[in-house]
This record gives structure tokens, sequence and C-alpha cells, in this order.
């Protein structure tokens, strides 16, 4: 599955973006997640030179705020080339703040 469409870089504000917005203010244009996992990436910024995102990501050792290489999350095979996917049905206007709030997981 393609993690980045078209659609969805066209809605990915550039690294830095949105450094001065509040949470509530900020959208989330997309979620990655581990089928087979925990781990979540909401995607809230994006640069396509070097591949690297900002965003809010769950799962791991703790919930936080931060980069987030695409390319190494794309070459992640989990079992039997079970890879991270992109939610399809994500609602991109949820924002960041209800995300970090966990009303919009």
């Amino acid at each position: 599955m393609k993690l980045l469409t078209k659609a969805i870089l066209a809605k990915l504000p550039a690294l830095y973006a949105n450094e001065e917005k509040s949470a509530c203010d900020i959208k989330v244009p997309l979620k990655l997640f581990n089928p087979l996992g925990r781990q979540s990436w909401f995607i809230t910024e994006y640069n396509p030179e070097t591949g690297i995102a900002f965003g809010y990501v769950t799962g791991i050792q703790c919930d936080e705020l931060r980069y987030i290489s695409i390319p190494e999350i794309e070459e992640m095979n989990l079992h039997r080339m079970v890879g991270i996917e992109r939610d399809r049905y994500w609602n991109m206007n949820n924002t960041l703040e209800e995300v970090m709030d966990g009303t919009k997981k």
C-alpha cells in the first residue's frame, strides 16, 4: 500500500508550518498504523525532499510529538510481508488536540 498519495501530499504542510499554531488548530491529514501492534503515527507536517515528517506517535515507548522518517516506516517488514498501513478511513479534519486527548484514535 502506498503510504503517501498525491491527495495526502497536497494536504500535508511543510515542516515547521504549524510551529506557532495551537494543537486545536493543527489538522492531522495522515494516520499510519501497525496492523499487528499498537503503534500509530499521526502525521501533521512533511518534507518530501528529505522524507522527514513530524507528528504524534503512540504505542512505542511513550506517546510523544517527534520527527519521523517515512522511508524507514515504508521499509518496515513486520511479519510475512505485512508492513505499516495507512488508515484509509481517517478523517483528515481531526486535530492534533483530539488525537493527543485520545478522542480521535
